[in-house]
């Protein structure tokens, strides 16, 4: 499978040429193999990419924030002008940045996806999540320059490059907008000069040549039909149009002799996160205790396993299991609530309890002198109530000649033999009764060890 070349446009300095670079790119990239599959968007949110690009007056089949939300790239696509694929723009972006914390988003989307050939992506003029995802996907990042002030930003960049462990050989400053006309004395004769001195002496590695600042190019966004024209077709007399062929040719050959995409790298990473959540699944499957910690019960089988109502884990993860439903309620409701009588499952009372339990975590721990303590704590890792419980092994009004559950619990997990271990505690949750393993996948299982960590530094060290 051939991933495609990503090409990233960015500069966090507005007005420099961003949009006008990707989308003419595109055009003449087309120009250059009618074969060649070339697909853009743009996190911007100005729609120049639609108004350029899309036939008709048909309604899109979604946009850009519908691919960071996980819908399919083929599903988004749309065949427009020029043969150019695009994914229509969002105004949605703006609303939802700080609901998106994942750098890798886009790359991931775009390594599932069949889309191949060349992806030009316009970026905003700014260095949020969006052209964070843009700039982790790419291969080329295309960085244009007009002024001093511009080619200062770039070290933001290089410096996002260096902080993500990415190559910034994938890093070209190309000067844009250069006003031929002026002219300077001394080594450096013009603006194109200036500015490709000032980026090598910065150890910046730029394009060859540069785009020019033309008034019949920039005339050509503005026309009483509200079209976006390309250079290609209605600037060949300009010098513009000259210096985007070229530009074309330089991605276009690189692109070909690349001999290792960036989705590439990426979906081998992707691979390689799959193989180990498989292998982390399986392992902590392996240790689970095969009955429930309570009553004894088997609850997991070869293939398959029982519903259960809570999980179990120790705090130095020496011990996990499920929890029957039944048993632990009985539990709660004999040693935290002094139930004088065994409460039938069918009790409005459960049903309280399991509900706000899903809300809930629950920790035992040894609190020396035969005793324990029963500890309960909301989500925020707040403690809710806490109760000393007598260390009885006996519990004849309710179990003759057997061990309590409470009893039953503590020896499978927070003892050895008769000798408490040195601070270990129980660590519960309420879980899905008919799909228990779901709490043994990655996040949930993370979510779930973060949330001990946290309250076990909260809980008071526990006797030697």
């Amino acid at each position: 499978m051939i991933e495609p070349y990503v090409v990233t446009v960015s500069s966090e300095k507005g007005g420099v040429g961003k949009t006008t670079l990707a989308t003419n790119l595109a055009i003449y990239l087309k120009a250059l193999n009618e074969e060649l599959p070339v697909t853009l968007f743009s996190f911007d949110n100005h729609f120049s990419v639609d108004r350029m690009f899309r036939i008709g007056r048909g309604a899109p089949k979604g946009d850009i924030m519908d691919l960071l939300a996980g819908r399919p790239v083929d599903q988004l696509l749309e065949l427009g002008e020029y043969g150019v694929q695009f994914i229509p723009s969002s105004r949605k972006l703006e609303a939802v940045a700080h609901q998106v914390r994942d750098r890798d988003l886009l790359a991931r989307a775009l390594a599932g996806s069949s889309i191949r050939g060349i992806v030009i992506i316009d970026t905003r003029p700014t260095l949020d999540i969006f052209t964070q995802n843009a700039l982790f996907a790419a291969d080329r990042v295309i960085v244009p320059v007009k002024d001093t002030p511009s080619l200062e930003n770039c070290r933001h960049l290089y410096d996002f490059f260096e902080e993500q462990g990415l190559s910034k050989r994938a890093l070209r400053l190309l000067p844009c907008l250069i006003d031929s006309r002026v002219h300077f004395d001394g080594p450096f004769k013009n603006a194109y000069q200036l500015l490709k001195g000032y980026a090598i002496n910065r150890g910046y590695k730029c394009l060859e040549g540069y785009i020019a600042k033309s008034p019949k190019v920039e005339s050509l966004n503005t026309n009483p039909e509200g079209k976006i024209h390309p250079v290609l077709t209605h600037g060949r007399g300009t010098r513009v149009h000259v210096q985007f062929a070229h530009l074309a040719r330089q991605v276009y050959i690189c692109a070909k002799e690349a001999s290792e995409r960036r989705l590439q790298q990426v979906r081998q990473d992707i691979e390689h996160q799959e193989r180990k959540r498989d292998a982390d699944f399986l392992g902590r499957r392996a240790r689970i205790a095969p009955d429930c910690l309570i009553c004894g019960r088997p609850l997991v089988h070869h293939n398959t396993m029982e519903p259960a109502g809570y999980f179990c884990i120790t705090s130095d993860h020496e011990i996990a299991g499920f929890l029957d439903e039944e048993c632990f309620s009985t539990l709660v409701f004999r040693h935290c609530y002094n139930a004088q009588k065994k409460i039938s499952p069918a009790d409005p009372l459960i049903d309280l309890f399991r509900e706000s339990a899903l809300r809930s975590y629950f920790v035992l721990s040894h609190a020396g002198d035969a005793s324990l303590m029963f500890h309960r704590f909301d989500e925020e890792g707040f403690e809710i109530s806490g109760k000393s419980i007598a260390l009885r092994k006996h519990e004849s009004r309710f179990l003759p000649k057997e061990p309590s559950a409470l009893y039953s619990l503590a020896c499978r997990t927070l003892f050895d033999g008769e000798t408490p271990v040195r601070k270990r505690f129980v660590f519960i949750r309420r879980i899905n009764s008919e799909f228990p393993e779901e709490i043994l996948l990655n996040e949930p299982f993370n979510r779930l060890d973060a949330a001990m960590r946290h309250i076990g530094a909260r809980l008071p060290v526990s006797p030697d």
